[in-house]
């Protein structure tokens, strides 16, 4: 994604918010060809509220960016997102996994559908979700902050607010170990993105063995990080 020359211009901020921790998982049949695409739905952004960051994205930034990303990306087809969290605002399309497809306010909110793709990390989120995992979305973006004494004492987020995406994919705790089940029981997903190395499947499942009962939700967890750090 190219952002836009005023980040050049004022400090900027990477800024990321977890909006929504389940999504609607939807798949849906192409009237034209008969072909079966997965989908996600549900709330991608929010106004007028301080979130957990404490931060607040009024509503009028909100609709002009929205606007703007439609515009710009939603209606060429290039509005991608990525699973995990990266620490950029740039799209790595290599590791893409969704494509947004709509983006409509309701209220406060901002509702919005994405198409998984058919790519590696795309057929990793289908798989996750048809195990029974469920999945969030962070909107990332960059932009300026200022403080307020309005509303709790929240950062507000002011008018040069650009999104990267409205959408990556993030995972609540079920996520781990729906990808730890596949590691143990060899589900043939986990080897069919071509992206984890027999050595690390072992070095997975010998981790998981080893982990004490009282630690074994952080063993799970941390194995589903390097898993998505490594990808």
């Amino acid at each position: 994604m190219v952002i836009s020359q005023q980040f050049k211009e004022v400090e900027m901020k990477l800024i990321s918010e977890q909006w929504s921790d389940d999504v609607n998982y939807l798949v849906e049949e192409d009237p034209k060809t008969g072909k079966k695409n997965a989908y996600i739905e549900g709330v991608m952004l929010q106004t007028e509220v301080k979130n957990k960051n404490g931060r607040v994205y009024p509503k009028e930034v909100m609709q002009k960016e929205v606007k703007r990303y439609t515009k710009e990306y939603i209606d060429n087809n290039r509005a991608y997102g990525e699973l995990g969290h990266p620490e950029g605002p740039t799209i790595n399309l290599e590791r893409t996994s969704h494509l947004i497809t709509n983006l409509e306010q309701d209220g406060n909110n901002f509702v919005g559908k994405a198409k998984i793709l058919s790519t590696p990390m795309g057929n990793i989120v289908k798989n996750l979700l048809d195990d029974g995992a469920r999945l969030g979305v962070s909107s990332r973006g960059m932009g300026s902050l200022k403080a307020s004494n309005a509303k709790g004492g929240a950062q507000m987020v002011q008018s040069d607010f650009q999104l990267a995406t409205a959408a990556d994919i993030v995972a609540d705790p079920s996520a781990p170990d729906a990808f730890v089940n596949g590691v143990m029981e060899g589900v043939e997903w986990i080897w069919d993105n071509g992206v984890i190395k027999a050595q690390k499947i072992e070095e997975y499942k010998h981790s998981i063995k080893r982990a004490k009962t009282h630690k074994l939700q952080e063993v799970k967890l941390n194995v589903f990080k390097s898993f998505l750090e490594n990808l």
